[in-house]
């Protein structure tokens, strides 16, 4: 089983010694993206909603690179600075995803990489 490493210029690159994304065994394990702008390397100014519709796009990103789309997302993982969050997160979410219902856990975490609000993650089939 070969492993794949996955790297588009349209998500942020990775802040540390991993992948974008690894496809192995027919499924692509995204690293998770948090609302940095690919173009800047920045944080992007704003609240939650505004940090997951980065995220969605950063993922969309990566998942689009691996030659898939949100139809074939089998789970998602959000991590959450403030669980009070969820409904406006799970807006954003909905909307990018359209049809698409994957599994999906979410969970509230003390801290996420460079103060953001939220971060997720995918499992997806490629091929």
């Amino acid at each position: 089983m070969a492993v794949q490493s996955i790297h588009t210029d349209k998500a942020p690159a990775a802040i540390g010694p991993y992948s974008q994304g690894v496809v192995a065994n027919g499924l692509l394990f995204t690293a998770g993206q948090i609302a940095i702008d690919p173009g800047t390397g920045q944080v992007v100014a704003g609240d939650v909603v505004v940090q997951t519709e980065r995220v969605m796009a950063n993922l969309q990103a990566v998942i689009e690179s691996a030659g898939a789309s949100w139809g074939d997302v089998v789970k998602t993982t959000v991590f959450l600075h403030d669980m009070a969050d969820f409904p406006r997160v799970n807006e954003v979410y909905a909307k990018a995803l359209g049809s698409a219902r994957p599994a999906r856990s979410t969970v509230q975490v003390s801290a996420l990489p460079r103060g953001v609000l939220v971060e997720i993650d995918a499992v997806v089939k490629v091929g």
